[in-house]
């Protein structure tokens, strides 16, 4: 029953495992479809965006997909664990959701672009929840690198709110906030459905577009 109830809320600090110093695994060095670095230091003129949406197998397909990023990988974001383990974040006593980084190019691609992907990829109104996964790990999620990134999100999220709503979808309950330690998952979750083709693929949108525009991130 303590375990469960985890699964429909965030633990406390003091309330979360203890984790361990350092992960207990080596990355893969690139990415098996775009061919890149999955980890930094990335070139300088690129930048990083952080998304949760739900289980992140599909939810890094959605974004790698797209021209102008430059990497992707899956990860552990949002909680209190040090280098948590996949086991350990579905038990919901991490307080981590399951999330895609994305670098991408600036000059190629806007935020504003990825968060049009992010918004219509999947349904951000089903709190701890998406589709038929249910638990905190799957909990819609934008973690922001900058101000600029900051108010784009807020942006985009009330102007998405006002179209869900006119066609009867409740409050967006996803999470913005700044950037925390992103800590990288176990290798056989990166680019899962690239070697995994017929693989589970939780992500299902509303059908409705998000506007896109509304705030321009300066950096």
């Amino acid at each position: 029953m303590m375990f469960q109830s985890f699964k429909n809320r965030l633990p406390t600090a003091e309330e979360a495992l203890q984790g361990r110093v350092a992960p207990a695994f080596s990355l893969p060095l690139q990415h098996t479809v775009l061919g890149k670095p999955l980890s930094g230091p990335y070139p300088a003129d690129l930048e990083v965006a952080d998304f949760g949406l739900g289980c992140f197998w599909g939810a890094e397909r959605a974004f790698w997909t797209v021209p102008g990023v430059w990497t992707t990988l899956v990860g552990y974001q949002g909680g209190h664990t040090p280098n948590p383990t996949y086991e350990e974040v579905c038990s919901g006593r991490t307080g981590h959701t399951e999330a895609v980084r994305v670098v991408f190019d600036p000059a190629l691609l806007s935020y504003e672009d990825l968060l049009k992907v992010f918004w219509e990829a999947h349904d951000p109104t089903q709190g701890f929840a998406q589709g038929n996964d249910r638990g905190s790990q799957y909990r819609s999620a934008v973690y922001t690198h900058s101000p600029a990134q900051l108010a784009a999100a807020t942006a985009t999220r009330d102007s998405f709110q006002s179209v869900l709503s006119r066609v009867g979808y409740p409050p967006i309950t996803t999470e913005i906030l700044p950037a925390g330690p992103f800590y990288p998952a176990e290798p056989y979750h990166q680019q899962y459905l690239d070697k995994n083709p017929d693989g589970y693929c939780g992500l299902g949108g509303t059908g409705q577009s998000c506007p896109v525009g509304v705030a321009k991130t300066n950096g």
